[in-house]
C-alpha cells in the first residue's frame, strides 16, 4: 500500500503563478488544500504547532486505523516533489491564547495578522483541539484525562517525539472510557493493546445510538472490553487520585432536539466501579486563532463561520475542516480542504 497522496491532481509542480498562500494547520484539511494549491502553481507554506505534519490524523488516530508511513509518505511528497514549505513547532496566534494539547512542542509563534499581510491568501485549518470538560464531581482528580490528551501522548511516543515515561500508562490498570464515538473506541482499544487489566466503555444511550456504530462496539466487546450500555458517571471518588466511579443507569425518554431519545437517570440505580483512570471522550471544540484585532466570526459552538466560498468574516482569510464543521471524519476534512482550496484559487486569480 502506497502513501497518502495530497497532490493527486498533478504529477509535477506546474508553472508558478506568483501567488503565495499560508495554511495554518497540517491536518487532513490543510494538507489536501496544500496539494490542490500547489497543483495550481501557487507557492504554499504550511504552519503547524506539531513537530511533523499530519495533525490529529497522525498524532490522534491510532496506527491500526491510519498507518504512520502512509501519512509520512504523503507529506514527504508535498515537501520533496512539490516544494511545499513546512514550518513545524510553530503556533499561529492572535494575542493571548490558552494552551491546548500539542502546545508542548511549540518553539515559536507567528501572528495571524502577520500572515494576512505577507501572503495573498490564508487558510485556517487548525482543527478541534479543546476537549469538552465534563461537569462531574471529582473530575479534577489525578487520573482523569480527556481522550484526546491520552491518545495524543501515546501516539507522540510511538512517533518518537515524546518519551514513553511521559505518557499515561494503562498497563495493569482498570480504565473507564466515557463515550461511544471513534475517539472513545480508539482510547478503549489502545488501553487494551497496551496491557490494561480491565477496560470499561460507558455510554448513556444504547448500542444502536453509539456514534461509532454497533459494529465497532461489538468488535471491542469481542476483544474483552466491558460495555456499559445506558450508564453515566455521576461522581468520581478518590483522595487526590481516582479510586472509583459512582455510576447511574439510564433509560431513554422522549426525543431531544437532535431527534434521539433523551437519556434519563433511573432513580436508585447507582453502582460503583473501582478504576484507576477515567478517560472522557465526549467531544471537542474547534480551536482557531482568535483576537489580535482580526475578529474572525464564530458560532455558539466555537466553529468558524464561513460563506459559500469558505471565506471567513475577514477578507482573504479562509477556513476548512474541523475548525468549521466541528469534529468529523478524515475524509470529510479532506473534502472540505479541497473545496476551500478551489475557492482560494479562484479568489486569488480574480474569479468569484
Amino acid at each position: 500500500m502506497s502513501g497518502m497522496r495530497f497532490a493527486f491532481l498533478c504529477k509535477s509542480r506546474p508553472e508558478p503563478t506568483g501567488k503565495k498562500v499560508a495554511i495554518v494547520g497540517a491536518g487532513p484539511a490543510g494538507l489536501s488544500a496544500a496539494g490542490y494549491l500547489v497543483c495550481q502553481g501557487h507557492e504554499v507554506h504550511v504552519y503547524d504547532k506539531l513537530p511533523e505534519p499530519g495533525g490529529l490524523m497522525l498524532f490522534g488516530i491510532p496506527e491500526f486505523r491510519i498507518p504512520i508511513y502512509r501519512v509520512r509518505e504523503g507529506c514527504g511528497e508535498l515537501k520533496d516533489l512539490f516544494e511545499v514549505k513546512f514550518f513545524p513547532r510553530t503556533k499561529v496566534v492572535c494575542g493571548e491564547c490558552e494552551s491546548e494539547a500539542g502546545d508542548e512542542f511549540v518553539e515559536r509563534t507567528v501572528h495571524l495578522a502577520e500572515l494576512k499581510e505577507n501572503y495573498d491568501a490564508v487558510l485556517i485549518a487548525t482543527g478541534a483541539w479543546e476537549p469538552w470538560k465534563p461537569e462531574v464531581e471529582g473530575s479534577e482528580l489525578q487520573g482523569v484525562y480527556p481522550a484526546l490528551e491520552y491518545l495524543f501522548r501515546i501516539k507522540s511516543a510511538k512517533l518518537g517525539h515524546m518519551k514513553w515515561t511521559d505518557i499515561i500508562h494503562p498497563e495493569g490498570k482498570k480504565i473507564l472510557v466515557v463515550g461511544a464515538g471513534h475517539t472513545a473506541v480508539d482510547a478503549a482499544l489502545e488501553s487494551l493493546l497496551l496491557g490494561a487489566d480491565e477496560v470499561y466503555l460507558s455510554y448513556r444511550r444504547s448500542i444502536k445510538e453509539a456514534p461509532a456504530g454497533p459494529y465497532e462496539i461489538h468488535q471491542l466487546i469481542q476483544r474483552g472490553v466491558k460495555w456499559l450500555e445506558k450508564t453515566m458517571p455521576v461522581r468520581i471518588i478518590g483522595d487526590g487520585k481516582v479510586k472509583a466511579v459512582e455510576m447511574v443507569r439510564m433509560e431513554l425518554g422522549e426525543p431531544d432536539a437532535s431527534g434521539r431519545r433523551r437519556p434519563v437517570p433511573v432513580e436508585g440505580s447507582e453502582f460503583t466501579l473501582e478504576v484507576d483512570y477515567v478517560i472522557f471522550a465526549v467531544g471537542q471544540t474547534p480551536t482557531p486563532p482568535a483576537g489580535d484585532g482580526l475578529e474572525i466570526a464564530r458560532d455558539k459552538k466555537g466553529r468558524v463561520v464561513v460563506d459559500e466560498r469558505h471565506m471567513t468574516s475577514v477578507e482573504g482569510i479562509f477556513a476548512a475542516g474541523d475548525v468549521v464543521t466541528g469534529p468529523s471524519k478524515v475524509g470529510l476534512a479532506v473534502k472540505d480542504g479541497l473545496y476551500a482550496a478551489r475557492s482560494m484559487h479562484m479568489w486569488m486569480m480574480g474569479g468569484e
